[in-house]
């Protein structure tokens, strides 16, 4: 599976990139008048195994700080061409280059931050044991929409049920979806709420 996963991953991303290469021009350019340097967001995420990885991203939030120097909440600091990249999911484009480079997957769970990985349960660090993708069943099962449980859940349902048949579904719900930019983000949150950790199975009172 592995091997056939690396195979379909290449054969997809090499002519996406040779044909997507104009636009990604583009939104470098648009990124660099709008939102200044640097035109990439560059940070370490849990890879395949929890082995970190560099991901690349479009920039999408100023560095706005407070008079104490502080970042601003994301809010106040996502711009409007920045919401637009991330309603469209534009803004995950340079991850192509994380597939080329064997550190992505087309579809997998998507890549969460390292501070979450302590946070886990046994069963949702299952999630690392595929490489991460651009997409994934949580991705188009809710997105960002859904709770941490469901959405960790679901991320060790791919695990399970893996197969290059369910990738091609995935992939083909995931056009779909950001068509009609379905699951952007939670209520009352410009982004994903921190993951804080499970909540633990509530014990029965006696008597």
């Amino acid at each position: 599976m592995r091997v056939s996963k690396r195979i379909f991953d290449l054969a997809l991303v090499v002519p996406a990139l040779v044909v997507l290469s104009p636009l990604l021009l583009a939104l470098m350019v648009l990124s660099r008048v709008l939102l200044g340097r640097p035109v990439f967001y560059r940070q370490a995420r849990p890879g395949l195994d929890g082995k970190p990885f560099y991901i690349y991203k479009f920039r999408t939030m100023t560095d706005a700080r407070n008079p104490d120097g502080g970042l601003l909440p994301d809010r106040e600091r996502l711009t409007r061409f920045g919401r637009f990249l991330r309603s469209s999911s534009l803004d995950e484009l340079p991850e192509l280059w994380n597939i080329l480079r064997g550190e992505m997957s087309w579809v997998g769970p998507r890549p969460l931050l390292v501070k979450y990985l302590p946070r886990y349960s046994a069963e949702q660090a299952r999630r690392h044991e595929v490489k991460p993708g651009l997409t994934g069943w949580a991705q188009v099962n809710g997105r960002n929409a859904i709770g941490w449980e469901e959405r960790l859940r679901l991320d060790v349902w791919y695990v399970d049920h893996r197969s290059l048949a369910l990738d091609a579904k995935i992939l083909f719900l995931t056009v779909w979806k950001a068509l009609r930019r379905d699951g952007i983000q939670q209520e009352g949150y410009a982004t994903m709420p921190e993951f804080l950790g499970s909540e633990p199975p509530q014990k029965a009172r006696p008597g």
